[in-house]
């Protein structure tokens, strides 16, 4: 956690503590990953992070997630728990040094709910009568209720925010896991083109894809990939349509790796590019670098944009059009910033992103590259393993 960006801003916004609770920012405040958190819509994990001289963090957890806060990489220590789960122990026998630290928690005070839990860890750390900045985000409504009544003299406040603008600049820690979450999908690019070849079916591609991301450590996310016309559809999901002679291949792609997220493109072709790919791809190409030329600390993002969507243009695309051209990436597949046309926010040096310039045209085909990279302190440092070029399979 990059705990002097949060703090800095938590004392802009006069917050005395703040509270994560949507799955990213509870894994960011802590290495608590919440898995029941990231795969359905509705539990409860906390994350209490006090400003400076105002006490240790605490982790706000159902009993069921036990094994998973009890994990190494939780540095949180203070951890309170809520609700029944059952775990049973066989006797006379020897704990293992993780097995011990879940039989310590289970042995911890339970608590009904998470409001309780974190209104209980407020309460001790004195800040009952705090400003309190929450994030808005992965509490239930009826929970916000639960804990302003619970905590009458506090002042709460929406603070997921604070958390985007924390997590746009990364860590050499968070860098890193980024820059392997990037290349573990470039390479699983490289091993689905592998296996294109006439009558290979995008869901062939798509095994190779996320098989091989495993192999290299990561988790499979996101994998869009798209044969033809479908290649096309912004989302497309992978299905039993065969690759045929001429069919353009879009990926649109990335898993992640210690939980941070990957989101690269590139495009191939099942023999000879048509005069109309090669052009298009060649401007979409040139928009994307001329977008990464531009960026470094102090420059405008909505600059970024406009000067890549004109070069496309240029370039061959005229009617070429697009909301943004880019985003930060983390935890989040989409963090802070966003190269938009409304967004007035310099780059910073330490913002990882990823720089793209798609292009959608139906009866034709999609095509995109999208690289992630790290800006420096005079410019980028590319993550990329692959340059865009179209590949001829």
């Amino acid at each position: 956690m990059n705990q002097e960006r949060l703090f800095a801003r938590m004392k802009k916004d006069g917050l005395d503590a703040i509270v994560a609770t949507m799955p990213e920012n509870v894994t960011y405040s802590s290495g608590f990953w919440a898995m029941s958190q990231w795969i359905r819509r509705g539990p409860q994990a906390y994350v209490l992070t006090p400003g400076p001289g105002r006490g240790e963090p605490a982790v706000m957890a159902s009993t069921g997630l036990i094994d998973l806060v009890a994990d190494p990489s939780v540095w949180v220590k203070d951890v309170r728990r809520y609700g029944r789960f059952i775990v049973d122990r066989t006797p006379d026998v020897a704990l293992g040094a993780h097995d011990l630290r879940i039989e310590q928690l289970l042995a911890q005070q339970e608590d009904s709910d998470a409001v309780s839990c974190l209104v209980r860890a407020i309460k001790d750390r004195g800040l009952d009568k705090a400003t309190i900045g929450v994030d808005e985000i992965g509490i239930l409504p009826q929970y916000w209720d639960k804990l302003a009544e619970a905590l009458p003299n506090a002042k709460l406040v929406r603070a997921a925010d604070v958390f985007r603008f924390a997590r746009a600049i990364k860590t050499p820690e968070e860098v890193a896991c980024l820059r392997k979450s990037a290349q573990i999908a470039d390479k699983s690019i490289q091993a689905a083109l592998a296996v294109a070849r006439e009558g290979a079916t995008e869901m062939d591609l798509a095994r190779a894809f996320h098989g091989t991301t495993i192999n290299e450590g990561g988790m499979p996310v996101l994998g869009c990939i798209g044969f033809g016309a479908r290649s096309a559809m912004t989302n497309v999901q992978p299905s039993e349509y065969a690759l045929k002679q001429g069919d353009i291949i879009r990926f649109d792609v990335g898993g992640r790796y210690g939980h941070y997220r990957a989101d690269i493109a590139r495009n191939g072709v099942l023999g000879e590019p048509t005069k109309k790919l090669v052009q298009y791809h060649r401007a979409i190409c040139v928009g994307l670098d001329r977008a990464i030329e531009m960026i470094k600390p102090g420059v405008r993002a909505c600059d970024v944009f406009e000067a890549s969507v004109e070069t496309v243009r240029r370039e061959g695309i005229p009617h070429y059009r697009r909301s943004h051209v880019g985003h930060g990436i983390g935890l989040d597949g989409y963090d802070a910033p966003d190269i938009a046309p409304s967004n007035t926010a310099m780059f910073e040096e330490g913002m990882v992103i990823c720089v793209e310039t798609p292009y959608y045209e139906m009866g034709f085909g999609g095509l995109q590259v999208e690289d992630t990279l790290v800006i420096t302190k005079d410019g980028v440092d590319s993550f990329m393993l692959s340059s865009t070029k179209l590949r001829v399979v």
